[in-house]
């Protein structure tokens, strides 16, 4: 298989809008699409057709660290069309290769549906605002919109450390330096110590993967700088319980003291395929970081976050279900979707069923809930 052939994949890749395509041995080459896979209608990959196409892409870099690692990450830009970000791995000894499309288009506030807070929000001079939400769940773009209307509203350094780089910023109003952790510089750690000396007034962290990362992190929001960060988690208060968990137990006290006064808020994300339309919509889950919710951060009450989230509508707060809920009724996305998504199956599912309607699977589900002993709602939590 030659590199035309790897261009006519990438081709079709952005002319059908797919997030991500696979190709491993065994299987024709297969595109996700509208969160589906599904398989291109051409040959069945083997070992050999899997080599030519990791040697079309992969720089020379990447390949030895394939070779040596079993792995390697790495973006590359397609023409002017898009980006990909790409994850090469061996698998039972052959290569297997995901390539996720990133669009060059920014998304703006609106088209993304992001909490118009946000705009408010970034514009403070200091603080920790936080990125959560699963693989896949567009942290990426929503963190790309407001590092880019910073860019277009104000006169600020920006750094971001990404692996790999998936937008590109251009200089506007801002100046905006970009480095790739692997290619510009060793570590998230190493590029955080090394940041501060460069007169940044935003910084993003692309992942906040340990415990040096996440100190280093809180240093750099305590000491006058915007910081943007991920994290894996889904929902706010387990954000917040999984940072403070990140270090040793003698030092969580502590780090809730920093927490309390340098975070700004939380944003928790999940991606849900619509059914009005083609295409997918983004729930979110936020957490304004006021002066009670910066009490129950600090006395270790974080278990009280979601009802404070509930009374704090006026500051554009929201939980992940109700949102859910307001996207379900507006008949955007499928009940099924709704309840997998959220952090009370059983709450929406009652909910549901209030309005006489029923739930695909659900018949299942309560089976499952009672075998497992778990009184409902527990043990559909468990699945979801």
């Amino acid at each position: 298989m030659s590199t035309i052939q790897i261009d006519r994949l990438l081709d079709t890749v952005v002319k059908l809008g797919a997030s991500d395509m696979h190709l491993t041995v065994g299987r024709p080459p297969t595109l996700r699409l509208h969160g589906h896979l599904r398989n291109l209608q051409t040959k069945v990959l083997d070992s050999d057709d899997m080599v030519s196409l990791m040697k079309a892409i992969t720089p020379e870099r990447a390949q030895q660290e394939l070779q040596e690692e079993g792995g390697c990450d790495f973006g590359f830009a397609y023409g002017d069309q898009a980006r990909f970000r790409v994850s090469i791995f061996k698998q039972r000894g052959d290569i297997a290769i995901v390539c996720r499309q990133i669009p060059n288009r920014l998304l703006t506030f609106e088209q993304i549906g992001l909490p118009e807070m946000c705009k408010e929000l970034i514009r403070r001079p200091r603080g920790l605002f936080l990125v959560t939400g699963p693989t896949g769940s567009g942290k990426t773009t929503s963190l790309a919109t407001m590092l880019d209307y910073i860019n277009q509203t104000m006169d600020r350094h920006i750094v971001t450390m990404e692996d790999p780089i998936e937008y590109y910023h251009y200089h506007k109003k801002s100046i905006v330096n970009q480095r790739e952790i692997g290619t510009d510089c060793p570590s998230f750690a190493e590029a955080l110590r090394r940041v501060l000396r460069s007169d940044p007034d935003v910084i993003l962290v692309g992942e906040m993967r340990d415990l040096e990362t996440i100190e280093a992190a809180i240093r750099a929001a305590e000491t006058g700088h915007l910081v943007f960060g991920t994290l894996h988690t889904t929902g706010a208060a387990k954000t917040i319980d999984r940072v403070v968990d990140a270090f040793p137990v003698t030092q969580q006290n502590q780090i809730r003291v920093q927490l309390s006064t340098s975070l700004i808020c939380v944003l928790s994300q999940v991606l849900l395929g619509r059914i009005d339309t083609q295409g997918v919509v983004a729930a979110y889950e936020f957490l304004v970081v006021t002066p009670a919710i910066a009490n129950l951060i600090r006395d270790n009450k974080t278990f009280r976050i979601d009802s404070s989230i509930q009374t704090g509508r006026k500051f554009g707060m929201q939980l992940l279900d109700d949102h859910l809920w307001s996207l379900y009724m507006r008949g955007m996305i499928s009940a099924e979707e709704m309840i997998d998504k959220s952090k009370n199956p059983g709450e929406l599912t009652d909910k549901v069923h209030k309005l006489g309607r029923t739930v695909g699977r659900v018949e299942l589900d309560e089976a499952d809930d009672e075998g497992a002993g778990s009184g409902g709602a527990g043990g559909a939590k468990a699945k979801s």
